[in-house]
């Protein structure tokens, strides 16, 4: 029988597979193979014997959270406690279009902003939206809510940032566990303990653990640039056609950042995260 796994706990996993869910263990083909079914695989099961056969083609992965087939993340933010970090959300952008997932950012905890601090964040808001992403700020519940139909989701960002909470909001049936902030370290608990896809607003949506830190490493510096998609509109008018928008003259992309085209921060992370 064909189905998805929604939950992994130890060694077991669970499918889901017409209305129905299995609780069923891999074969140890897939140790020997190297191979760790993941949340959001689709596979064939033996209903019976409740043994994971086959893990079918993957469309994408990520590697945390684990979870594979994704087709969009949206990317908790949080304005205040903990403050928005701008390098964390580029980062996170860069790693998500890397893996062929659709991102999606949505601001938290804007009530906790002063007047002159929440025009900075709509400036930000603004600007994002103007390169082509979507992006919601959490009280936009019933927008937030039309996201979801028919799509496997991935909820993720910093810890603390509040991504329980929203799922909450969206549906105040799910009852998941918030933590408090730890004001000493300037991020949340972890609350999650496992990844699961939950049936929301007529899709699947993973709520993962959070995180605080993110590597690159596995990109190169060309694999970075070219997530940057307002970069991809003026390439064509630099002087080289491979330039890294670094220390090149003639460079369009410097011209447009000076000229407040291109955010500046986001040009700023661009450069520390080709200096890895």
């Amino acid at each position: 029988m064909k189905g998805k796994i929604i939950k992994c706990l130890s060694n077991d996993y669970t499918v889901l597979a017409e209305g129905e869910t299995y609780i069923c263990k891999s074969r140890g083909k897939f140790r020997k193979l190297n191979i760790i079914p993941l949340v959001g695989d689709n596979v064939i099961f033996d209903e019976q014997n409740k043994y994971i056969l086959e893990i079918l083609p993957r469309t994408n992965e990520l590697v945390r959270p684990p979870v594979a087939n994704i087709g969009q993340a949206i990317l908790i933010t949080s304005v205040k406690e903990p403050d928005f970090s701008s390098n964390l959300l580029d980062k996170l952008i860069t790693i998500i279009e890397y893996n062929n997932v659709k991102p999606i950012i949505c601001f938290t905890k804007i009530d906790l902003l002063t007047s002159e601090e929440k025009k900075e964040i709509e400036t930000i808001y603004n600007y994002y939206k103007s390169i082509g992403y979507d992006v919601y700020y959490n009280y936009e519940i019933d927008e937030i809510k039309k996201i979801f139909k028919d799509k496997v989701s991935v909820f993720t960002g910093q810890t603390g940032a509040g991504k329980s909470t929203l799922l909450n909001k969206l549906d105040s049936n799910l009852n998941i566990k918030t933590g408090e902030i730890s004001i000493a370290l300037g991020r949340g608990k972890h609350t999650t303990r496992h990844t699961e896809l939950i049936n929301l607003c007529g899709g699947l949506v993973a709520d993962t653990p959070g995180f605080s830190a993110l590597s690159l490493d596995s990109l190169s510096k060309a694999d970075i640039r070219d997530q940057f998609n307002e970069f991809n509109k003026y390439r064509d008018l630099c002087k080289y056609k491979d330039c890294m928008h670094d220390k090149e003259d003639h460079c369009m992309i410097k011209e447009k950042v000076n000229d407040k085209t291109i955010l500046k921060s986001r040009y700023e992370n661009y450069l520390k995260f080709i200096e890895k």
